[in-house]
């Protein structure tokens, strides 16, 4: 095969797993309704004769438990950092018709109740047993990112509240809660005081014990000794070169692809001594994975 075949092939492999991408996205963002095989099988441009048989070779599962996954993982999220949404109102955000069967299936998958998750989430164990799912989700099935939706702006220093996560980032989680009842006693809602996370390391290069990621809340208020670990820091004003991804965060690697290898080789400029930061714009489980909005910024010399 020459090299013009080859990156035919490639290419048209690649718009082959785009569309599966597609679905995945679109049973992650409808988690409420009811996914007809007719629209899951048209966004994949695929026979309903065949669809179920690709779904699975493709994807790694079958479709019916894709689904109970992506389901599951909103209730788990929603259940943790929404206490006082009611089991009723969760069961059908995602996608079940009563409490009961919201709460077997939730069992099933996830080892214990809605209420003892809620009471005492074990994140650890989430993960064992969502580790398939997110196996899954971590393959490149999604659009690429384009260089020319990368933005440079200049961007405020800003006072922060800030709350560091070392460890294990399966533990994470735990950090947000302690993160979101502070904040929350702080009175700094997040319509009015944008939220943050400062990335110290890459999770995927990184040993797991010396993980670190800062969770943050812009505030001008004072910020007293508390049991939580928050203390007052600052991002620092100046240059940044901004690309906005749209979906989990869980996926961000290929948008630091794109701002690492392809734009900052060709932009000419260098990179300032901060680590790269987010700021959340629309926040899961609050909305979708597909429809939360998250900026991707990068500090330039």
């Amino acid at each position: 095969m020459n090299d013009r075949a080859e990156r035919d092939t490639t290419t048209r492999a690649a718009r082959f797993l785009q569309r599966f991408g597609r679905v995945l996205d679109h049973i992650d963002g409808h988690t409420d309704e009811d996914l007809g095989l007719d629209t899951l099988s048209a966004l994949a441009c695929a026979s309903l004769f065949h669809f179920h048989r690709q779904f699975s070779a493709i994807v790694g599962m079958p479709l019916g438990r894709y689904v109970q996954f992506a389901r599951m993982k909103r209730a788990s999220y929603l259940l943790v950092f929404h206490p006082a949404m009611a089991v009723s109102e969760l069961a059908a955000t995602c996608g079940y018709e009563t409490p009961e069967s919201f709460a077997r299936a939730f069992r099933q998958l996830v080892g214990v109740s809605p209420s003892e998750f809620r009471s005492t989430p074990d994140w650890n164990d989430w993960h064992v047993r969502f580790k398939p799912w997110l196996d899954v989700r971590s393959r490149p099935m999604q659009i690429r990112p384009n260089t020319a939706d990368v933005e440079m702006l200049e961007f405020p220093s800003t006072r922060i509240a800030l709350l560091v996560h070392a460890g294990d980032p399966r533990g994470l989680n735990d950090s947000i809660q302690r993160f979101i009842a502070w904040r929350q006693r702080a009175r700094l809602p997040r319509d009015r005081h944008a939220t943050f996370n400062i990335l110290y390391a890459d999770p995927q290069s990184t040993p797991p014990a010396q993980f670190r990621m800062g969770i943050a809340v812009a505030t001008d208020g004072p910020i007293t000794t508390n049991d939580e670990g928050v203390v007052e820091s600052q991002l620092p004003g100046g240059t940044c070169a901004r690309l906005r991804h749209r979906g989990s965060t869980d996926f961000l690697e290929p948008v630091f692809r794109c701002l690492y290898g392809e734009w900052l080789p060709a932009s000419g400029r260098e990179l300032r001594d901060f680590p790269p930061f987010l700021q959340r714009v629309a926040f899961y489980p609050d909305v979708p994975d597909q429809e939360a909005i998250t900026d991707v910024f990068v500090p330039l010399a």
